[in-house]
């Protein structure tokens, strides 16, 4: 199976990424991610997991977003756009403090995501 995924693929798993996570859906957000998959970003140290900021596997990921989502009531993330390749989509969203964030999604062959990271503005 090839690794290039049609643009349109792309966008509606980004699409379905925002909805995931606005529904408060940690079970459909973990469904788009494989198994071994890696995610990066800064706020995984600040919630008091890996310091190196990056997490592996989807039982770490359940761990730290069921935490995130917890602290979060509010969560709700605007899409403002989505930019494709071949194999990943990013999604630039707003979330509900108005923050600006680009989530970089990279997906494997069956189409799940194997890499994440979320990349914030620097302050």
């Amino acid at each position: 199976m090839s690794l290039h995924h049609p643009p349109s693929t792309l966008a509606a798993l980004g699409r379905t990424w925002i909805e995931a996570w606005n529904g408060r859906d940690l079970d459909r957000v973990l469904a788009l991610y494989e198994e071994a998959a890696v995610m990066t970003s800064d706020r995984i140290p600040a919630l008091g997991f890996d310091a190196s900021g990056t997490l592996r596997g989807k039982a770490a990921l359940r761990a730290y977003w069921g935490k995130a989502l917890g602290l979060l009531p509010k969560l709700h993330f605007s899409l403002i756009e989505l930019f494709v390749s071949p194999d990943s989509v990013v999604v630039f969203y707003e979330n509900e403090r108005g923050k600006k964030i680009c989530e970089y999604l990279r997906l494997n062959a069956a189409g799940k995501i194997v890499q994440g990271s979320a990349n914030h503005l620097p302050h």
